[in-house]
């Protein structure tokens, strides 16, 4: 394979990657099992590349070509993803230190991607009409089908040899302490942390006007999926009120759920019939690790949907996705 569509394919196939990374980190549904397969099979796609990349490699580094640097920290990064991916989805290695494998797998995806622009704007490969000629077509076929053939293999070679990867969730996330809420994970989103709420004096601010902790615990109950992106999951019995039923007649496209920690998300006005704003956590009050007073309680979405310490709840004619597609702070 010549070095430029090498260059070309491996750039391809880490834009895959990437992009069905971002959308397998945020889908928490069962049509995502199709995109983590994409995911895998791209990260696999550049493992089948490396042959032809390392010739390409070994003759760039003995040109001594300035940014070299930036070269090597690439393929660095993105060996450190592919393999910190394979070991979590396996379950051969779930840690890293204070880090789990997953935060290692998204940290090097992402520290990666600076560096690949970095590395496209100084060797720009052009695309020309013959790359997309039917022998080219058919080789980036070949690529895609040995790549998927390889995640097939992986993906039955950890259920023939019971590793604890064939226990994941599709997302990747493994079960913990399902209808165990003391022993279930607390974590936050990036630098968010618990308020010191009085219950007795706490208030939510709805359409309707002020609502004490009490007018809340309406008995409404769903047992629901917490995925967390940070890569666990867990299976639990919520209770409070469901939100159509707070919300009523109000009017407005999309609800806006505000935490006490400025933390925020929007959502489709006609999901509030499946939300629930949670009260009770297996039967007993939220503890303040898990979002008490009260938290969103979203099925089917990943964890950085289900807003912890929230004080406010409001409609307005903005559209749901008018927002980032994964908050910022």
């Amino acid at each position: 394979m010549a070095g430029r569509r090498t260059n070309l394919a491996i750039l391809a196939v880490m834009a895959v990657a990437l992009v069905t990374g971002g959308l397998t980190y945020a889908v928490g549904t069962g049509t995502g099992r199709w995109i983590a397969l994409g995911h895998g099979a791209a990260g696999l796609a550049l493992v089948l590349l490396v042959p032809w990349k390392s010739m390409i490699a070994r003759r760039g580094l003995r040109r001594h070509r300035p940014g070299r640097w930036a070269s090597v920290a690439l393929a660095v990064l993105a060996v450190t993803a592919v393999a910190s991916g394979v070991l979590f989805s396996t379950g051969l290695n779930l840690r890293y230190g204070p880090l789990n494998a997953m935060q290692v797998h998204v940290g090097s995806a992402l520290l990666s991607v600076p560096l690949a622009v970095h590395h496209v704007w100084r060797r720009p490969q052009r695309l020309r009409t013959v790359d997309l000629d039917r022998r080219n077509l058919l080789r980036a076929g070949g690529l895609a089908g040995a790549a998927v053939v390889a995640w097939a293999a992986i993906e039955g070679a950890t259920r023939a040899l019971r590793l604890p990867g064939r226990r994941r969730r599709f997302t990747g996330s493994y079960e913990r302490a399902s209808f165990d809420p003391q022993a279930m994970p607390a974590t936050s989103w990036i630098d968010d942390t618990a308020p010191d709420h009085d219950p007795s004096t706490w208030t939510l601010v709805a359409p309707a006007g002020r609502m004490a902790l009490a007018d809340l615990d309406a008995g409404d109950e769903v047992t629901a999926i917490l995925d967390c992106t940070s890569g666990w999951w867990s299976e639990q019995r919520w209770s409070g009120i469901r939100l159509d039923t707070l919300l009523a007649d109000a009017p407005g496209r999309s609800i806006v759920v505000k935490s006490a920690t400025g933390y925020r998300r929007r959502l489709p006005r006609g999901d509030a019939a499946h939300l629930l704003l949670a009260t009770r956590l297996g039967g007993e009050p939220l503890t303040a690790a898990h979002g008490a007073p009260a938290r969103l309680v979203a099925p089917g979405r990943r964890g950085f949907w289900w807003v912890k310490w929230v004080e406010e709840i409001a409609l307005d004619d903005r559209p749901w996705w008018w927002q980032s597609p994964f908050p910022t702070t």
